[in-house]
């Protein structure tokens, strides 16, 4: 007998020196365990958000998706599918389940392999928190150690919150809050049982095992969980059936693409958010990505979504009207049968963009086109093919000839029915103002932000062509012009000699003069040749500083006759902030986009104090000189160039086209008394537009789509006439007109009759100026005029404002 007790003996003293040992490793390790602060006080890694001011989420920024929730907000079925799948006997064991480790053992054994973990959710709180994934003797010793400190020092419930916020659940979603949103566009409370049990069953592997990203497999993990809330007693059986209905692959498919879908459909504000992450990183550096900063922007969902529809639109309509240049790329396919795999692999690389989304064509003849998209195929006929069907007659070039193997774009045109489109060249941005405060209520920089990230609306300085005369003639009426005042419209040539380089032959839109006429009517009717007459007497260094008060850059406005043309260089931005003044009665607003910045508590520490017209911001022209502009700048829409936003049938409407040399930019710059909105069309590469392509052609539709909605509702506003103003015939003898009470009444013209009726020749319906040639030198000037009275006003950044407690 004793050879048989040797052995026990030395096992059981292997086992307690086994045991001695770690003990005493323990015991070595307990003092050097890491504080437990980084739990008592969480603070995770919360993104950056942005926000409209009507409360709509338009960006997120920050390398972790994460929602922060406390455990009182967690619905029962959601924290027992979580137990059932990673802790059943969390709330009885104190950090290490011996029960259920050796379940674990008993399951693995007898399955052959690993189908149950052993850590409990303490374990994976000590793991997640402090220590690294590495599958050593060593890491499991701290990991089991810092359990037990954990469970000594936090309540269960404390301990579970942690774990619902912290864990890593898949597409860059941690936390069970943020992964609900992720997955299923939903909050907590909103999630069904078997939503609950598919993102329970996520902590096993995230990445590889979600619902996007293997639907099947993540099917699988879903029942699993499920089951286990049946065992757990956490369901019955009926709940458990119904659910199973749900548990499929397919239904997975169908949950996350809608999802998606909802996602998809978000406030189109790219362009503001980034913009709102740059302010936020300037005064917060690289931490703003995870102190769960808020910022509150100034534009609202409904007015950014009618500046997204009808800039796209515009920009649509703009491509159509140049045709279509052909697919975008061909795929290689092979002839026969083609696998889903395939074509997917095909379309791999393609994005969609917005409506337009990108398939791969299967066949295609001038009477139908077949695609394949993402598991269908898809026949467009009819009126679908029309844009297309240059490229798929049989003498269409073969690089740009609509075939088998090609990746084109399609458009959804109404139920089951679609057409065949293009991604635009063409780039096009809106911004509109509040034209009292500044605050930006809508903000378009592009045509799609995925695209192109450059911001059209306040880095892409261009040409502003005839929309910048507004800003010659409000300058000239500062310098005894007035409205009735008359210039010929008449030829102009300046020699080399003048010029000091080439010579120089302005021209009108369609090369017709119609002699003397109005400051009014030449404005409405955008003649250049009456704005490089009127420059001429104010002098272009007047004008210059003049500019100043309106926001623009002297820089950019160098003191030569072809500023007269807009040969200087704005951005929309800028832009918008000037027409703002003639908007506002004549005080000088600073354009923001930031309204407040919020930090992780919820506490406001940072506010935008913009001044407001009226009150705080300087005035910087006469309200005499903004009311005669906006009268004269309503003509411009009545019956001037800008005739087509008559179809928005109001009165309160003003503004200015403007088309640059060779077509290269199409603006429109107008206004309601309240908003002020600007559109431009160009490439981000100034090339031609195409000719007929003017402001009122490309951008005035834009900006009449937008009003539209931004002003439905809104209440005709007719601005009370300021005194000091007179009425007097004017320079024609044709009608009388406000001219400035102490300025002496316009004279009649200095040219006799037979020489006004040969030049009035242009009775056509106003056009705007095409030819705005700028000459390759400056223009010489006369001397100066002594220097305005008013000083201009300065120019301010508006940056939110530091809340001082």
């Amino acid at each position: 007998m004793r050879w048989v007790l040797y052995p026990i003996a030395a096992l059981l003293a292997l086992a307690i020196l086994g045991l001695a040992t770690l003990a005493a490793m323990a015991l070595f390790a307990w003092p050097n365990l890491p504080a437990l602060d980084t739990l008592t006080d969480y603070r995770p890694r919360v993104p950056l958000r942005v926000y409209t001011a009507d409360g709509h989420l338009i960006g997120e920024f920050g390398e972790e998706r994460r929602d922060v929730v406390r455990i009182a907000e967690v619905p029962s079925t959601l924290k027992h599918a979580i137990l059932a799948a990673e802790d059943e006997r969390f709330y009885e064991h104190k950090g290490i389940d011996p029960v259920g480790l050796a379940r674990a053992a008993l399951a693995n054994l007898s399955s052959g392999g690993r189908g149950q973990g052993a850590s409990t959710i303490t374990m994976q709180v000590a793991r997640n928190f402090f220590l690294s994934r590495e599958k050593t003797y060593n890491r499991k010793l701290y990991e089991i150690l810092l359990s037990l400190k954990i469970e000594q020092n936090l309540t269960k419930d404390q301990i579970l919150e942690l774990y619902i916020n912290q864990i890593f659940l898949g597409q860059r979603a941690y936390g069970f809050a943020a992964a609900a949103r992720a997955y299923y566009g939903k909050t907590l409370e909103q999630l069904s049982l078997p939503e609950s049990a598919m993102l329970a069953g996520l902590p096993k592997a995230p990445s590889a095992f979600n619902p996007i990203v293997n639907p099947a497999r993540a099917a699988v993990r879903q029942q699993y969980v499920l089951r286990r809330m049946l065992e757990a007693g956490f369901i019955d059986s009926v709940q458990y059936e119904e659910a199973l209905t749900f548990a499929t692959p397919r239904q997975s498919q169908r949950d996350t693409a809608a999802a998606r879908k909802t996602q998809d459909i978000a406030v189109p504000a790219d362009y503001v958010a980034e913009m709102a992450r740059q302010i936020a990183v300037e005064q917060f550096g690289e931490r703003a990505y995870e102190l769960g900063i808020r910022i509150v922007t100034t534009v609202t969902r409904a007015d950014q979504e009618a500046a997204y529809a009808a800039l796209r639109r515009g920009v649509i309509d703009y491509d159509r009207r140049h045709g279509y240049r052909g697919p975008e790329s061909f795929a290689e396919l092979p002839t026969g049968e083609v696998s889903e795999e395939q074509l997917d692999e095909a379309l791999g690389e393609v994005s969609d963009h917005g409506d337009l989304l990108a398939a791969v064509v299967l066949k295609a003849s001038p009477k139908e086109v077949v695609v394949y998209r993402r598991g269908q195929e898809i026949r467009i006929t009819g009126k679908g093919l029309g844009f297309a069907a240059p490229m798929l007659a049989e003498k269409a070039p073969q690089s740009r000839r609509v075939r088998r193997g090609a990746i084109i774009r399609m458009r959804s045109t109404g139920k089951d029915a679609w057409e065949i489109a293009q991604l635009p060249e063409v780039q096009a941005a809106l911004v509109a103002v509040d034209s009292h405060s500044g605050a930006v209520r809508a903000l378009i920089g592009g045509f799609d932000f995925n695209r192109n990230k450059f911001n059209h609306v306040t880095q892409a300085v261009r040409q502003p062509g005839s929309s910048f005369k507004p800003f010659i003639f409000s300058a000239a009426l500062d310098r005894n012009f007035g409205p009735g005042n008359v210039l010929d419209d008449a030829p102009l040539y300046y020699p080399a000699g003048v010029t000091g380089s080439k010579a120089w032959e302005p021209k009108n839109y369609d090369g017709r003069y119609a002699g003397p006429m109005t400051l009014r009517d030449a404005l409405a009717r955008s003649k250049n040749m009456v704005s490089i007459r009127l420059l001429e007497e104010i002098t272009p260094a007047y004008a210059r500083d003049y500019l100043s008060r309106f926001g623009f850059d002297p820089a950019q406005n160098p003191p030569y006759l072809t500023m007269a043309l807009g040969a200087g260089a704005a951005t929309p931005w800028q832009m918008a902030a000037g027409f703002a003044v003639f908007a506002n009665g004549g005080y000088r607003i600073e354009p923001y986009v930031v309204k407040e910045i919020y930090d992780g508590s919820g506490r406001l520490i940072a506010r935008t104090d913009p001044p407001v017209a009226g009150d705080s911001a300087p005035r910087v022209i006469d309200e005499r000189n903004a009311w005669l502009m906006d009268s004269m700048m309503r003509d411009v829409v009545q019956r001037g160039t800008a005739t087509r936003a008559r179809v928005l049938k109001r009165n309160d409407l003003a503004g200015k086209t403007g088309t640059t040399n060779d077509y290269v930019d199409a603006w429109f710059c107008g206004y309601h008394p309240d908003l002020v909105t600007v559109s431009w069309v160009g490439h981000s590469q100034p090339r031609n537009l195409g000719r007929g392509e003017t402001g009122g052609a490309a951008a005035l539709p834009i900006w009449i789509n937008y009003m539209k909605v931004a002003l439905e509702g809104v209440p005709e506003v007719e601005r009370p006439r300021p005194n000091g103003l007179k009425l007097v015939q004017n320079g024609l003898g044709t009608r009388q007109d406000y001219h400035y009470a102490e300025y002496q009444p316009p004279a009649p013209p200095p040219v006799p009759d037979w020489l006004q009726e040969m030049f009035a020749n242009d009775s056509s319906p106003a056009m705007e100026a095409e030819i705005e040639a700028i000459p390759p030198a400056p223009i010489a000037s006369p001397p100066p005029l002594p220097p305005p009275a008013q000083a201009p006003a300065p120019v301010e950044d508006r940056m939110p404002t530091p809340i001082r407690r």
